[in-house]
């Protein structure tokens, strides 16, 4: 596919979740708090099936909840986990990865060896370990992904940095008397945008990968709150039972947004 009609395709997937995510109230059939009202007599509907509720456009589930309506809230889980954690690693890795590529000696030592540490911990067991101290729950899953995110950020700056700081324009800058701080975000630092874009896209498709991974392992967002993990984690037995649109929904989704950001980041990086 050329690379042109490929980004195209990411943005108009993208966007629809977005807008699905965003306009959930309003296009869901089940108005309830976290769709979960539930029916014991229609559990277990095949898609497109019709009751006194309305059409259940993706069945429902084994309590007789509408799957469209969990399936659509469980996008704003996996996508706003996706933007708090960008919204972290930027607040925190954009100064460290500044100060370090900047300064440089010691400071870029200290700074570095600490980014080091943490990029040697593979991130998912960094999360759970962070979800084990500040507890289960969503804003616990919010921080503790943001908190693992940030060293790609610092390290991409860090090198952008490096690169930069013995430019011309930023000895003119010195020259004139210009403050550090003045220097690094408002000379440097918009340089630095295109790779910074492309690193924080690809930590949001992390991001949702990571809170999906979580969320079926128990440790993400609690029920009753609904998530694309853990619709996956409840649903994959019902695969062998011809139930497999539980499970496969959500999980198509995911996919469909990860490789949606993967095209769109491909597309800018080139």
């Amino acid at each position: 596919m050329p690379r042109s009609a490929m980004f195209k395709a990411s943005i108009i997937t993208l966007s629809f979740i977005v807008f699905c995510a965003l306009f959930a109230d309003v296009l869901v059939l089940d108005h309830s708090p976290n769709a979960n009202k539930m029916d014991l007599e229609h559990t277990l509907l095949e898609p497109g099936s019709k009751t006194a509720q309305g059409t259940h456009y993706f069945g429902t589930d084994k309590y007789g909840r509408d799957h469209f309506s969990r399936v659509l809230l469980g996008s704003r889980i996996s996508l706003g986990v996706g933007l708090v954690s960008v919204l972290v690693s930027i607040i925190i890795g954009i100064p460290v990865g500044a100060c370090a590529g900047y300064f440089g000696g010691r400071i870029d030592a200290v700074l570095t060896w600490l980014m080091s540490v943490l990029w040697s911990i593979p991130t998912l067991l960094l999360v759970i370990a962070l979800t084990f101290v500040l507890g289960k729950g969503l804003f616990q899953v919010f921080i503790a992904v943001g908190l693992t995110m940030w060293v790609e950020v610092a390290r991409v700056i860090r090198g952008q940095f490096l690169a930069e700081k013995n430019k011309e324009y930023v000895e003119a800058a010195q020259v004139l008397g210009f403050s550090r701080a003045h220097i690094i975000f408002k000379e440097i630092l918009p340089n630095t945008l295109g790779p910074l874009v492309v690193i924080c896209a690809t930590n949001f498709a992390s991001a949702l990968l990571i809170e999906s991974g979580l969320s079926f392992l128990g440790i993400g967002a609690q029920p009753p709150l609904p998530s694309w993990g853990g619709m996956i984690r409840d649903y994959y037995p019902y695969i062998i039972m011809g139930k497999g649109y539980l499970s496969l929904i959500p999980g198509a989704l995911i996919a469909l947004c990860v490789l949606s950001i993967n095209g769109i980041t491909t597309a800018i990086g080139k």
